[in-house]
């Protein structure tokens, strides 16, 4: 595993590195199950082993997304979730914590809200970086620089059907790490990794140092171990924020979404 990154994203990659395993980087849907209880969620995570904190911003057609943080993203929307609160929660999370904060957005809410002003406002909320899920790299140049500008880390999506030129793009227009697309598809919890995800590591590897995180399945700690043989992280979504689903109204959700994590992570 290796690492080219520095600041707080690079940071918990190298840390992960010589503690000998693969980083654990957990998505929470903003807003599931209210607004205010996303900040607590997102550290039980980080007590429970997660590295980094993938905090998504609900769309009304989260495309890439399976039916889980579908559920999650309309529960979320119907609190009344929008950009800022959620930026409020990452500035909530940061005045606690110093695990970083990656958004996971489609780009419409964020054109929505003005993208220099989310640049701007996501860098003084204590946001690391962005995630976008529907941003083509070849029309990526110009918010990435917006960004970068703002000293915000990029992060893009490479799946297996990438062709070589799609690769080298994704590697050039991310910084914070790679989001490895493990199967064709959408988000969602399954009975093992996609033989697919190795292959396209392999790939990667041949075009970047960066790290390089595997996503869309992973949900037992068998996936996670299985990753760790390969890659630099592993992303864990829909299993998350199945507990969250199925335990909303419970007083000590908090505690189950520790226990999950601390599952997952094997810490």
């Amino acid at each position: 595993m290796q690492s080219s990154t520095t600041g707080r994203i690079g940071s918990r990659f190298e840390k992960a590195r010589r503690e000998g395993r693969c980083a654990l980087i957990a998505y929470l849907t903003a807003g599931d199950p209210h607004p205010s209880r996303t900040a607590a969620l997102a550290l039980a995570l980080e007590r429970g082993g997660a590295d980094i904190l993938e905090l998504g911003i609900p769309f009304s057609d989260p495309i890439a997304d399976g039916p889980v943080i579908q559920r999650a993203s309309d529960r979320a929307l119907k609190a009344g979730t929008t950009v800022r609160q959620v930026l409020d929660i990452a500035r909530a999370i940061r005045d606690k914590s110093a695990m970083p904060v990656v958004l996971f957005s489609y780009m419409n809410p964020l054109l929505r809200y003005g993208f220099s002003a989310l640049c701007r406002d996501a860098r003084e909320a204590g946001v690391d970086g962005v995630l976008f899920t529907d941003l083509s790299v070849e029309e990526a140049e110009a918010p990435v620089n917006a960004l970068r500008e703002a000293g915000l880390e990029t992060v893009f999506l490479a799946a297996p059907t990438s062709t070589e030129r799609r690769l080298r793009l994704v590697s050039e227009l991310s910084s914070g790490f790679v989001y490895v697309v493990s199967r064709t598809g959408v988000t969602g919890e399954r009975d093992s990794v996609a033989g697919s995800a190795g292959d396209l590591v392999r790939r990667l590897r041949s075009l970047t140092g960066k790290p390089l995180a595997v996503g869309f399945g992973i949900s037992r700690r068998e996936h996670v171990q299985a990753v760790a043989g390969y890659a630099d992280g592993a992303v864990v979504g829909s299993a998350f924020m199945r507990v969250i689903e199925e335990n909303g109204g419970a007083a000590d959700l908090e505690s189950k979404v520790e226990a999950a994590a601390r599952e997952l992570s094997g810490r």
